[in-house]
């Protein structure tokens, strides 16, 4: 379940939502004067977001310095453009 919470809570309810964090795994998202301020979230479901992202920039560093085929602007957003509309 989607935890939406007044980012008062924050600092109010600390232990409250590191518990949260922690034990479901998932992200509380706070808000400020009904809007969306902030997303919290466990140091481990940062990392597992993150380390997946730091591995693929390094193998596109890598693959950018083993060819020198480069593409264009319109060339990589076409591409995932169609990779999402399928």
């Amino acid at each position: 379940m989607v935890q939406i919470r007044p980012v008062s809570d924050l600092r109010n309810k600390y232990s409250e939502i590191e518990s949260i964090v922690t034990k479901t795994k998932s992200p509380v998202f706070l808000t400020k004067n009904g809007y969306g301020s902030m997303v919290v979230m466990s140091l481990q479901m940062y990392e597992s977001l993150t380390n997946d992202l730091e591995t693929r920039l390094d193998e596109a560093d890598l693959q950018a310095k083993s060819t020198p085929e480069r593409f264009s602007h319109d060339d990589v957003f076409s591409a995932a453009r169609s990779r999402i509309r399928t």
